[in-house]
């Protein structure tokens, strides 16, 4: 008699190779899905009209022109894309020591928002709070005389600039900074200001890594920031529980949504996140994991489209909800073509 045991009968009763057997047999038995809906497409607006500039260290993707972003976010909601995430790349001469331009309404970010809201295409629009996009030093908050990061003067700033986000029409505020406390500051900025239904997508647990470094040449601030660390305020690669405790804090703090950060190098904290919380869990698969896979594929030691899909799977496998990627056309385009 076959040995019994949690997962069924032991072999020759229980052959698992049965349900991979055909094509339409492993569609039966999947256990994860992926589709356009679970996607958000990382975008970079510049100043300018009719503009497409490459960046270099991110193989396929651009920095567009408020125009043309309209019609590559068009194209995002064409294929099911549920929202873009908007960075700006400003230009060096409007940059400061405390970032001023991101709390003016009109800046390049609100300008964009505004002009892809004009066309009520069927399509969130993100925008993270921090502001290494208008900083001279390219760190995400004021500095003191010593360098250090001011955290609760920075969150004065934050709240700002959520406000003119907002007004301009931004779906989803994303704090990015990792300040304490920004989150709860910033919802009832919000909410003071009849912005109530403005959802808040925390970065929760965003690390300080190594995989940001394509990301910041896109957005100009490689050069500013220098060797410059964002440890003080970013999240320590080895902690798994500070995340969680993060975590716990902003949803307290009124975080809608809670998202890790980098994506394949911490499906832990994905997984641990969904299963202790039970909260709408997204990872950004960031610029260095992008870069490395188009680098791959470029060199002929990868498969690009199965690639894509396959590290996309893994985010939702993990417990992510959906996932930030520069892959997300790519991506879309190949669901849709399955389906």
């Amino acid at each position: 008699m076959a040995e019994i045991n949690q997962a069924g009968p032991a072999f020759p009763l229980t052959r698992l190779r049965r349900n991979r057997k055909t094509k339409w047999a492993r569609e039966l038995t999947k256990e994860t899905f992926l589709s356009p809906q679970d996607l958000i497409w990382p975008i970079f607006v510049q100043e300018g009209e009719n503009l497409e500039e490459h960046v270099p260290s991110m193989p396929g993707v651009v920095r567009y022109s408020s125009d043309r972003l309209v019609d590559a976010v068009a194209e995002a909601a064409d294929l099911g894309i549920s929202a873009v995430a908007i960075f700006p790349y400003l230009n060096p001469d409007l940059r400061d020591s405390i970032g001023s331009m991101a709390t003016k309404s009109d800046n390049l970010v609100c300008r964009a928002i505004e002009r892809v809201k004009a066309q009520n295409l069927n399509i969130g629009i993100q925008c993270d709070v921090a502001l290494d996009p208008f900083t001279s030093h390219g760190h995400d908050g004021l500095l003191d005389s010593d360098g250090e990061i001011l955290n609760d003067e920075t969150v004065e700033i934050l709240c700002q600039q959520a406000l003119v986000q907002a007004n301009a029409g931004c779906d989803i505020i994303s704090p990015s900074d990792m300040m304490d406390g920004r989150v709860g500051e910033i919802r009832r900025t919000l909410d003071k200001n009849n912005f109530n239904n403005v959802q808040i997508m925390s970065y929760s647990a965003k690390y300080a890594s190594s995989f940001y470094g394509p990301f910041r040449d896109a957005l100009g601030s490689t050069a500013t920031l220098a060797e410059g660390s964002k440890a003080t305020y970013q999240m320590d690669p080895r902690n798994s529980d500070e995340a969680m405790r993060e975590i716990a804090l902003d949803i307290a703090e009124g975080a809608d949504m809670i998202m890790i950060k980098p994506g394949l190098p911490y499906l832990d904290i994905i997984y641990r996140t969904k299963q202790q919380f039970g909260v709408p869990t997204y990872g950004y698969q960031v610029s260095g994991e992008y870069s490395m896979i188009k680098a791959a594929v470029n060199n002929g030691w990868m498969n690009h489209d199965s690639c894509i899909i396959e590290s996309l799977i893994a985010f939702k496998r993990a417990g992510a909800n959906g996932i930030l990627t520069y892959f997300a056309l790519d991506a879309a385009r190949l669901l849709k073509g399955c389906s």
